[in-house]
């Protein structure tokens, strides 16, 4: 699918869908043309050849859905591939797709293979707002990679929920389910800074590198693209720590468990040792036993029995040790 957005001065935006004559509204100066293209068939790949002329190496990594993330100055245009992350749920994950954006004179051309709510967001300000294509093409491509980066606050929210309700877990009644949202967690995080830590390098180079087609007054909103991911990476590593955390105090939890488990099962086997001997030494073959001859000698037997088990109670009790 082709949804695009052509400015002229004095004109409002107009929306174009599927593919159009884009060598002729590229042709127009001071006009300004975003294509967005998700989930391209081979026939509307084709158009990125055809009418933009993009070099094949980009195109193959557009192809590819696998690349890493990287700018590329092409001299005409850059490329760049810039990856888009979105938080499913607890059992999904975090889910990771590829954004490749191309920016020309005037002319930003993305390519996707996800959908993602983010353009819901940019197709709203681009027909209501005319001030989000109007001012150039490098302020839209700047735009396109701000609300990526500011989507991570999203994710980053939904996380430090997450994380509260596991400690709440842990708090209660622990289980396997804990356990695995616990490193379920933890994978997403480092999943997260996976994606970041490249991106920080990339942003950093656009705000530091001088590049044809980006104005020189747009190297401090990248500069402050920058400090958004390194202050995300280092919320990333703050949610670690606290699942790190978390997880000592489930496994000190069950430790404690256990151990009071093993504590009672140990008075309850000391407890019944005196009677076991005493069962074992009545029940052995006297020639001559008193006991036997005894009209109550069971109920004697029972009772001392009883008076040593709780003569052990109050002992445990004393030591503190129940």
């Amino acid at each position: 699918m082709i949804r695009s957005f052509y400015y002229r001065p004095g004109e409002r935006v107009k929306v174009l869908e599927d593919i159009a004559d884009f060598d002729r509204l590229c042709a127009v100066e001071q006009s300004v043309l975003w294509v967005d293209m998700c989930k391209p068939t081979d026939q509307e790949s084709y158009v990125l050849t055809h009418d933009f002329k993009f070099h094949p190496l980009a195109i193959e990594d557009v192809i590819s859905e696998k690349s890493r993330t990287k700018i590329d100055d092409y001299d005409r245009y850059l490329f760049l591939v810039f990856p888009m992350v979105d938080y499913v749920g607890r059992e999904e994950g975090l889910k990771i797709s590829e954004l490749d954006l191309f920016l020309s004179e005037n002319t930003v051309v993305s390519v996707r293979y996800d959908d993602h709510r983010i353009f819901d967001y940019l197709y709203s300000r681009a027909e209501k707002d005319d001030r989000l294509i109007g001012r150039g093409a490098d302020h839209l491509f700047h735009a396109i990679v701000d609300t990526v980066v500011d989507n991570y606050n999203a994710t980053l929210d939904i996380f430090e929920y997450e994380i509260d309700q596991i400690e709440e877990d842990i708090l209660g009644e622990q289980d396997e389910d804990t356990l695995k949202s616990i490193f379920t967690m933890r994978r997403d995080i480092v999943q997260l800074k996976r994606v970041v830590m490249p991106q920080k390098e990339v942003v950093n180079q656009m705000s530091r590198q001088p590049y044809r087609l980006i104005s020189d007054n747009l190297r401090v909103y990248f500069s402050d693209i920058h400090d958004h991911l390194v202050r995300i990476n280092e919320m990333a590593d703050s949610h670690r720590e606290m699942l790190h955390s978390s997880l000592e105090v489930y496994y000190s939890t069950i430790s404690t468990k256990t151990n009071e488990i093993i504590k009672v099962l140990t008075i309850l086997t000391a407890l019944f040792i005196p009677p076991t001997f005493l069962v074992g030494l009545w029940g052995m073959n006297f020639a001559n036993m008193p006991e036997l001859n005894l009209e109550y000698g069971y109920f004697v037997s029972l009772g001392i029995m009883l008076m040593v088990m709780l003569g052990m109670i109050l002992f445990f009790r004393y030591k503190k040790w129940i």
